[in-house]
């Protein structure tokens, strides 16, 4: 009985330990970690190496998992660079391995376990912002050296009741059958699903298992065999985390599954050959360490081989889940409403994309063509770019927890100024104004060219600002400061803001000689007052479009 308390005990503390950490790095690192993560992912191999480190750091595969999802359904990164960070974080969860194998097993820890576990927890309570953060992380990382200790009492225990050849024997004798060794293999990988599946964690269960070898309870070759399981386990928090999330999260949760099975599989079939190695290599290196090595060297060539094959493998999990929903609000993932600057970053795509989508009608109506948009292979009306921007508000307004700093402030407000003069735009085009008008005489022409002229540059705007971040070479990250990320290039968003500007400009001034030459032609009789009226009033509808369409995209480039 004090055998398995101190192992369920050992193991809750680990459990414990690594939550708390994990959120106390989470917190020391603040925005940092979104913004590096976005910054390294320039390829997808640079983004599997980064991810690797940053989840080192960060202690949790989820934290960076959680963050690329939010990142890429923002649109601030590809899926195809998430999955390099995705891949990157699963050589850096085995780093909590080594630690246990290098230290958890070996000594007990408690005399430094519980002054940590003290002061981080005074240091959590007393302080504020990353200083608290800091706190927590050291007390978390007390309970896990303290969990380690209790687990290694617990596994002391196990060892004296449970032996290696009371599990199934992986590796075949020379006179038995090759399928008696691939049985005991398969029938371990279970278990170690299963441990998986249970402690929610792959890193608590490979301490277990790495406890439980050094303790003797179990061989090199059947710990080997458990942590192939072990990681296909890890695999099932991502699957049903990923039930009734967005088609991002499901991707990426599809991403993971196929990665783990992948690796599982390369993991088996080199079985036969890399376990006697191993068993030999043990004869001069400890075994605790070997397992901890074979634990990172799984993970690291199941992204070796993947990494050559990103493309095909990017197809792959689009064609098993192909993106469903509106075009406009793609962006939108209820994942990034966590996160502010990412929250912030999907509105103002989503406003860019409906002002594309409601520009480009208003210039196809004054050409006198009425059709929807196409968006790629998608289709969107002016109607779906109204019930977009409402979505955006609303989404907006669920953010959790105001910007961390003034250039994520001026960020969100220069977002909502874009929404505010989208909307008015947006309504407006669906008040129906009668385009019909615009050819009456030469300055209604005019006014109508200058307006077509203002939509296209806006609608050019709209679309850079909307357009999905460069798979390779120079990414589209999170800008330092708001108007820093135009992927155009500074001279042709120069050239088309400043176009967009001289049309709303002209607009407004030829609004009052218009006004006043148009009602003047009623006293004449050129003109009835009713055909006056109306030409005044499409002209004035004419500038007010053009100057929100110009306001809005000067926003989006935070220059308004």
């Amino acid at each position: 009985m004090s055998m398995a308390i101190s192992t369920l005990g050992g193991v809750g503390l680990f459990l414990l330990g690594m939550t708390v950490m994990t959120e106390g790095l989470k917190a020391l690192a603040g925005s940092a970690l979104r913004t590096v993560l976005a910054k390294a992912a320039a390829t997808p191999l640079h983004g599997s190496f980064w991810g690797a480190i940053i989840t080192l750091l960060v202690q949790s595969s989820s934290a960076t998992t959680m963050t690329t999802i939010g990142l890429v359904s923002a649109g601030l990164l590809t899926f195809q660079q998430g999955l390099g960070l995705v891949f990157g974080a699963n050589v850096g969860t085995t780093g909590t391995g080594w630690l246990v194998a290098l230290i958890g097993v070996r000594v007990s820890l408690t005399a430094a376990a519980l002054p940590m576990i003290f002061v981080g927890a005074l240091t959590k309570l007393l302080a504020r912002g990353r200083i608290s953060g800091m706190g927590a992380a050291l007390a978390g990382f007390g309970l896990v050296l303290f969990g380690l200790t209790t687990l290694q009492q617990g596994m002391g225990g196990l060892a004296e009741r449970l032996h290696p050849a009371d599990l199934p024997a992986v590796l075949a004798g020379p006179d038995a059958r090759w399928w008696s060794g691939l049985f005991g293999v398969l029938a371990l990988v279970v278990v170690g699903l299963v441990m998986t599946a249970l402690m929610q964690s792959s890193t608590a269960a490979v301490a277990v298992t790495l406890s439980a070898y050094f303790a003797g309870a179990v061989g090199l070759d059947q710990g080997c065999a458990l942590i192939i399981g072990q990681n296909i386990g890890t695999a099932t928090s991502s699957a049903l985390a990923a039930i009734g999330a967005s088609t991002t999260a499901k991707r990426l949760a599809i991403a993971y599954v196929l990665f783990k099975l992948i690796a599982a599989v390369i993991a088996l079939a080199l079985f036969p050959v890399v376990i006697p190695l191993l068993v030999r290599a043990s004869n001069t290196v400890d075994g605790v360490t070997l397992l901890a090595g074979y634990h990172t060297a799984y993970n690291v060539v199941g992204v070796v081989v993947l990494l050559p094959l990103v493309n095909w493998f990017t197809r792959l999990v689009e064609r098993i889940l192909p993106e469903r929903g509106s075009p406009l609000t793609r962006c939108l993932d209820p994942s990034a409403l966590e996160t502010p600057i990412v929250a912030v970053e999907a509105v103002r795509r989503t406003i860019a994309r409906a002002l594309a989508t409601v520009c480009a009608s208003i210039e196809a109506a004054l050409a006198g063509r009425a059709e929807p948009i196409r968006l790629g292979k998608d289709t969107a009306s002016v109607q779906d770019a109204a019930d977009a921007l409402r979505q955006a508000q609303i989404f907006l307004s669920d953010v959790t927890g105001p910007p961390e700093n003034d250039d994520e402030q001026q960020r969100l407000t220069s977002t909502l100024h874009a929404l505010d003069h989208a909307s008015r735009l947006t309504e407006m085009a669906n008040g129906g104004i009668n385009f019909g008008s615009v050819g009456g005489g030469p300055e209604d022409i005019r006014a109508g060219e200058l307006c077509a002229e203002a939509m296209r540059s806006a609608a050019a705007i709209a679309r850079e600002v909307a357009a999905p971040a460069r798979a390779a070479g120079s990414p589209q990250v999170m800008p330092a400061s708001p108007g820093a990320d135009v992927m155009a290039g500074p001279r042709a968003t120069d050239e088309a803001i400043a176009e967009l500007e001289r049309c709303a400009t002209q607009l407004g001034e030829m609004l009052h000689t218009h006004r006043s030459a148009t009602l003047g032609a009623v006293a004449n009789g050129t003109l009835t007052a009713d055909a006056a009226l109306v030409r005044v009033e499409t002209v004035r509808s004419l500038e007010a479009l053009s100057r929100h369409a110009w306001r809005s995209a000067a926003h989006l480039l935070g220059r308004g």
